[in-house]
């Protein structure tokens, strides 16, 4: 009975600091994802969201409209649209993000798209090859504020020196998303912490 009663306490100990460690990792995607970090920058690297054979979808619009105010306030003078495409597609969503700005009239010299990768961590890693082929270490790296953390997270540890600015309209924004996006992020940013890859576990909140 002793030896059960050990066990239980060291199980109980675990589950308590379990829990700690969760719920701290969701307070700290919540308070980063309403900062503004937003300092100048090297580039502003875009997280690529949903495409349609080259139209971005609203929550890839929020990220890119906000990314082009940063330009335009000179956050940076370069921007990179990242994301790759699915299977299928013509169009991957770097391409179709830097269309996008281009269209916005963003410069052709400011613009680069980077159109690997089907989730933040892969994208930033081929995001990181191009910014270094130019010399760029500082990046402001623009997303939904709840994956801000997450991907603030996978930056640094590339050896980037990153500031976040999340977008303040959009879908992200809308009632009820939070709650989801967040248990969503917890989850994503512990298995990272714990594995330093992809979960790749369920499907996307928006």
């Amino acid at each position: 009975m002793r030896v059960l009663r050990v066990l239980g306490r060291y199980l109980a100990g675990t589950l308590l600091v379990a829990a700690l460690v969760t719920g701290g990792i969701a307070v700290r995607i919540i308070q980063v994802g309403h900062q503004d970090q937003r300092q100048v920058s090297d580039a502003i690297v875009v997280l690529g969201a949903a495409q349609y054979d080259g139209r971005p979808s609203a929550v890839y619009a929020a990220r890119l409209d906000h990314a082009r105010q940063l330009y335009r306030d000179g956050v940076a003078a370069h921007v990179l649209t990242i994301g790759g495409g699915q299977p299928g597609d013509r169009v991957t969503e770097g391409a179709a993000g830097r269309d996008y700005l281009l269209a916005a009239g963003l410069p052709p010299a400011a613009l680069l798209a980077v159109g690997t990768g089907n989730d933040t961590l892969v994208s930033l890693r081929a995001a990181e090859v191009l910014l270094a082929q130019h010399g760029w270490r500082s990046v402001t790296l623009v997303t939904d504020p709840w994956h801000a953390e997450r991907s603030r997270l996978i930056a640094a540890d590339l050896g980037l020196s990153v500031r976040v600015s999340s977008v303040t309209t959009g879908p992200a924004l809308d009632p009820g998303v939070e709650g989801r996006y967040v248990q969503r992020e917890t989850l994503g940013t512990l298995f990272y912490l714990l594995t330093g890859g992809s979960s790749g576990a369920g499907s996307a909140v928006l």
